[in-house]
């Protein structure tokens, strides 16, 4: 899979991970997990890491720390989750419990979701980082809404990552947040890449452009990935899925070559939304 920078480090990351709001939210009995547990394997074979979820995501948490757990593959996973309450005690509450369900002494990136009580959460956030606890600091916003009170805190303070939503129906991004990220040095996790699933149901139904295998494309959720990685600013998208055949296709998006600025233009074109 290809990699990118992680502009803070130095380091690197795979460039598709998965995603699990509501699709790793299930209970303990074995047909539940089984399909989570392939979905793992496959991102993991591929060359992927990269594993987001929250607290607010129900059960996410606890049932990926088992499926690691069980499958002895915690060292192959970058886990990213976030802090999303108000309040410091609180704060730290929460995330020692995240750390305990996902079962892991640390975090590889911890995130204030959806900014709430950012300035409140950050010293704690930047002593867990210099204690070794969490390795990265970053902050999450899903909405457009969101924008502006986004990019004012990427410029408040050196974030080491941010995670957005940007889809081919849904570019705001682009306009300020995606440069402000590069010019500030900040790694950029993309969600909703399907356009929160509308965009991907909506082609599902027509034929992939004859264009498409000049990127490597054979589904159509590959090429609306590889639109989202053909922008340089990006880090890594983080489509959800709880499906071992969705995953298998996602993979693949994260292999061979991007649009360049003609074919970009082409997509945004041709495929009305």
């Amino acid at each position: 899979m290809n990699l990118r920078k992680i502009p803070s480090s130095g380091g690197v990351l795979p460039v598709v991970g998965v995603g699990t709001w509501r699709t790793f939210d299930v209970g303990a009995k074995p047909d539940e997990r089984a399909p989570l547990a392939e979905v793992l394997h496959i991102l993991f074979k591929a060359g992927g890491s990269v594993i987001d979820t929250s607290p607010m995501y129900g059960k996410a948490e606890g049932v990926v720390g088992d499926l690691l757990a069980a499958a002895r593959t915690r060292s192959k996973a970058f886990l990213a989750t976030k802090v999303w309450i108000s309040g410091a005690d609180n704060g730290i509450a929460q995330m020692q419990k995240s750390m305990a369900l996902l079962q892991t002494q640390r975090i590889d990136l911890m995130q204030v979701h959806n900014l709430l009580d950012w300035r409140v959460h950050l010293p704690t956030l930047r002593a867990w980082k210099q204690e070794g606890r969490v390795r990265y600091l970053g902050v999450t916003h899903y909405t457009e809404s969101a924008h502006g009170e986004l990019e004012k805190v990427l410029q408040a303070e050196p974030w080491d990552f941010v995670q957005l939503n940007y889809a081919l129906d849904d570019r705001a991004v682009e306009r300020r947040l995606l440069p402000l990220a590069a010019e500030r040095g900040i790694a950029v996790l993309v969600n909703q890449p399907f356009g929160g699933g509308g965009l991907l149901r909506k082609l599902s139904d027509r034929p992939l452009p004859a264009w498409a295998g000049e990127i490597g494309c054979t589904s159509w959720a590959q090429l609306l990935l590889k639109f989202v990685l053909a922008n340089p600013a990006v880090t890594c998208v983080i489509p959800g899925t709880g499906k071992p055949e969705h995953m298998r296709d996602n993979v693949q998006a994260g292999v061979g070559n991007y649009p360049d600025a003609a074919l970009l233009k082409r997509m945004v074109s041709e495929i009305e939304v």
